[in-house]
């Protein structure tokens, strides 16, 4: 059974707003499968989307999805590195994915919203308001570091 998560300090939550990058973790057939990935995080759950840059498959053929359909626990890794290592942090998401189906149209239009809110570009037109979006919702947070 899932555990609740725990609330995150303030300090964890304005890292995770400012954060433009994220790491995200699948488990393909062969093991662990890693990308990087534009996201929002709107207090409780993170989204994230498949996006108009080029991609060698059509989406909805992308590794990302068929590794969450077959296995939904995640990792998300948010992080800073700097040449002063004591300014180094990081926070680690793990949890449940799950792609948001059309029919979730107020969660998906919210996810949509706060995705071009954050980022220019996807608000620019690289992010299509059918996007595949995924939804990571946290069951354990770890953070290290200067937060």
């Amino acid at each position: 059974m899932p555990r609740k998560q725990q609330p995150i300090s303030d300090a964890i939550q304005a890292k995770l707003e400012d954060a433009r990058v994220a790491r995200l973790a699948t488990l393909s057939e062969f093991g662990p499968h890693i990308l990087p990935i534009c996201f929002a995080y709107d207090g409780k759950v993170f989204y994230t989307a498949v996006d108009r840059k080029p991609k060698r498959v059509v989406p909805e053929r992308l590794a990302r999805l068929r590794h969450i359909r077959a296995v939904p626990q995640v990792a998300l890794l948010i992080d800073e590195y700097r040449e002063d290592w004591g300014r180094l942090w990081y926070v680690l998401v793990l949890g449940k994915a799950k792609l948001i189906p059309k029919s979730a149209r107020e969660e998906r239009a919210e996810a949509i919203r706060r995705l071009r809110a954050k980022y220019p570009q996807y608000a620019a037109g690289m992010l299509a308001d059918d996007a595949p979006i995924i939804r990571i919702t946290p069951e354990r947070i770890i953070s290290w570091g200067k937060i």
